[in-house]
């Protein structure tokens, strides 16, 4: 069954220096996802370390944290029927030597952690993470 979802998604400091946004955009436009909110900042350290504390006993925290606060980074509320599903089909493996043909991880990605975007994993993920960048009232109708 089909269901109207919001997700939130990142365009990571690697797309970002390499001017990837502007094809990530266009990728979810032409794939039935609908804006509700954009915007550029750059997150702190510890504003990193509390978005994936979820990850605070994995090896790779501290460098995910460390490089997810080294630059600029531009979150999307996305919407669409199955857009948590549809984002993840959409970004491609986390690993882009993995990742399929016409994924935004196998056209922009580097390395694992270098992979371009992140992308919630679940509903209730996709609650916390959209609250932590956005607002209410940010979001459009």
């Amino acid at each position: 069954m089909k269901t109207l979802q919001r997700t939130l998604t990142i365009i990571k400091p690697d797309a970002v220096a390499k001017n990837a946004v502007g094809d990530i955009i266009e990728q979810f436009e032409k794939n039935g996802f609908r804006i509700l909110a954009i915007k550029m900042l750059e997150i702190s350290k510890h504003q990193a370390e509390q978005f994936y504390a979820v990850h605070a006993s994995r090896p790779f925290y501290s460098s995910l944290t460390n490089f997810m606060s080294s630059g600029p980074i531009v979150t999307l509320a996305l919407e669409k029927e199955n857009a948590i599903a549809d984002l993840r089909k959409l970004m491609g493996a986390t690993n882009p030597a993995n990742a399929e043909d016409g994924t935004i991880r196998k056209k922009w990605a580097s390395s694992i952690e270098h992979n371009a975007i992140h992308g919630s994993d679940a509903e209730e993920t996709a609650r916390f993470e959209l609250s932590f960048f956005f607002a209410g009232y940010e979001l459009a109708k």
